[in-house]
């Protein structure tokens, strides 16, 4: 099926051919929802979103009335798209102007239609999914309002970053005394006089599900009250637990238990959405734009390498996270689990999505030994997998990385961009964290650890600090002294060194020292420098042994909004490793 008369071609929407067995084409008369999201009222949605960390506490978030009427779907946009169903036989479902999406439903033939695409059914190892090829098209006269059209492939888009042990699961395999994440709380000084009270977590998962039972049989071992957990369905998905542990239940039991323990008062909302592009986005949107739950942390342990993702799509999930950091929402994301190439295999560096957003704080992954409450080594993951990390092909330097203009190992080695991760948490999984899976106790690692950590982390940095703390890379990046720098180890193509780098970031989290920087002026450049943070420092140093996309060029994040605005708006002991510079496992 070709494009019709006076459409072009929406740059960026591109996918390609999936390599599988083609069953037949996708049924015309199946009904088929599709999301579209259009551009903000007003241009500058990306420049306030950084401009936020510049101002006074106070000043920093947008109430979500202003936030519609400055940067919502502009009304006449809305219109266009009412139009342009009422001219193509489709249902306008639902218009949500926050979040600047119309959804729009209607039979495959009839939308496949209307955005000039061919849809056909491919068999997968995880079931038959739909998949297209190519560009999508939209009228002309719509382009300039559109940034985006996703639902129409439904093939696996993220996969979640959880390690266990390599073989088949055996009930608490891996260390003989693996860290609970209470036990890493302490170890990473997290403030003692919070819990989380007050906050609300959410989480993003995109299959697999928990057992109440199990919660409850975790929480009570470690001597704590279960933390309130609810969940939300988006777009048909619930919480469905498979019965195994190694499977997406494992990613969703990690992410509840360790949030749930580090910040066992705050309350978790998990968003159960399909493991598609749509899925995603709308989870995402859900849980930004969720004005009865007010959430204000948001863990995301699911991602792809970055050439997995069309160009419209991470656009379209960075815009709502620049969303949700001018409502005040931090988000934290897992960088992957696969070293340097994200387990592309074709020879490259590649990072992963959402991690690689420059409005998510990306989370990489450490090995990490200690002795009763004392960390005595400390080095980039890089064993039974290895962290995500890299620099973008996709987003260019953000403004809090301007000084060190992170450069992709890439060939010729020039080309500089978005590094990732911003910070690193244990997440090897011989030294990783006991969970209870599908009634079963097991040692998981993977930056999906390190996400939901630093998530209940800055929860318990918000009660103390009596107000929310986003946006935060800028005072992150002003704030050395509140990270422990990780100078061993690598991931493949990036080495560990002084200061940032591509494997840990800034490090890991002394949580003293974070809650005065966060909780401080932001235009103190001296915030890391108090008392506390100062002699939490001696004293871990003395104990360690060593974008809305634009027409022109949808790949330019950075450039984007101006042409695409509407007009007119106890703790266990290690036998230390040496980290080897060698390609990752996968």
């Amino acid at each position: 099926m070709g494009p019709r008369l006076n459409h072009v071609p929406l740059r960026g929407s591109e996918r390609a051919e999936l390599a599988l067995p083609r069953i037949a084409a996708a049924p015309r008369r199946a009904p088929l929802p599709v999301t579209v999201v259009l551009r903000p009222r007003q241009p500058g949605l990306r420049a306030a979103a950084f401009a936020a960390s510049d101002r006074p506490p106070e000043l920093r978030h947008l109430t979500r009335g202003d936030l519609v009427e400055r940067f919502g779907a502009a009304p006449e946009d809305v219109a266009r798209v009412r139009r342009f169903a009422r001219n193509n036989g489709l249902h306008v479902v639902r218009v949500d102007r926050a979040a600047r999406t119309v959804e729009l439903s209607g039979s495959t033939g009839r939308v496949s239609r209307a955005f000039g695409v061919e849809l056909s059914l491919f068999r997968t190892p995880f079931g038959v999914v739909r998949g297209r090829s190519g560009p999508i098209h939209v009228p002309q006269w719509l382009l300039p309002s559109i940034q985006g059209v996703f639902g129409l492939d439904t093939r696996r888009q993220a996969r979640p970053h959880f390690r266990v042990l390599p073989g088949e699961f055996v009930p608490a395999a891996g260390p003989s005394e693996p860290f609970t994440p209470i036990e890493l709380s302490r170890l990473y000084r997290f403030p003692s006089d919070a819990d989380g009270s007050g906050e609300t977590i959410a989480l993003i998962e995109l299959g697999g599900g928990f057992r109440r039972r199990d919660l409850r049989r975790y929480f009570d071992s470690l001597g704590i009250d279960p933390p309130r957990v609810q969940t939300r369905s988006v777009g048909g998905a619930a919480n469905h637990p498979t019965g195994n542990p190694n499977g997406p239940d494992g990613e969703v039991v990690l992410d509840i238990e360790v949030a749930g323990a580090v910040a066992h008062g705050a309350k978790i909302v998990v968003y159960f959405a399909p493991n598609t592009t749509k899925g995603f986005l709308d989870a995402v949107n859900a849980a930004v734009h969720d004005t009865t739950q007010d959430i204000s942390v948001l863990s995301i342990s699911w991602g792809a390498a970055e050439s997995a993702w069309t160009p419209r799509a991470m656009n379209a999930l960075n815009g709502a996270f620049q969303t949700a950091s001018l409502l005040g929402i931090s988000v934290f994301c897992a960088s992957g689990d696969n070293g340097s190439d994200d387990g592309v295999g074709d020879g490259r560096a590649h990072v992963d999505f959402p991690a690689s957003s420059p409005f998510a704080v990306g989370c990489g992954g450490t090995t990490l030994e200690a002795d009763g409450t004392a960390i005595t080594r400390e080095e980039v993951w890089n064993e039974d997998g290895a962290t995500g990390g890299g620099v973008s092909d996709h987003f260019p330097v953000p403004p809090y990385q301007d000084d060190l203009r992170p450069t992709s190992a890439n060939p010729p080695g020039t080309r500089h961009g978005r590094g990732v991760p911003d910070v690193a948490a244990v997440s090897d999984p011989r030294t990783g964290f006991r969970v209870l899976v599908d009634g079963q106790s097991m040692v998981i690692g993977g930056t999906s650890a390190a996400a939901p950590l630093w998530a209940g982390l800055t929860a318990r940095i918000q009660q103390a600090a009596g107000q929310r703390v986003a946006p935060v890379h800028a005072t992150l990046y002003r704030s050395p002294g509140a990270f422990r720098d990780i100078r061993a180890g690598d991931n493949g193509d990036y080495a560990a060194r002084h200061g940032w780098d591509a494997c840990t970031g800034l490090g890991s989290p002394r949580g003293e020292a974070l809650l005065a920087a966060l909780a401080g002026s932001p235009f103190d450049a001296q915030a890391t420098s108090s008392p506390a943070a100062s002699a939490q420092a001696s004293q871990e140093a003395s104990s360690a042994s060593s974008s809305e996309a634009s027409e022109a060029d949808v790949t330019s994040e950075s450039e984007a909004e101006e042409t695409t605005a509407a007009p007119s708006r106890s703790v266990a002991r290690r036998t230390p490793r040496k980290a080897t510079k060698r390609s990752p496992g996968r």
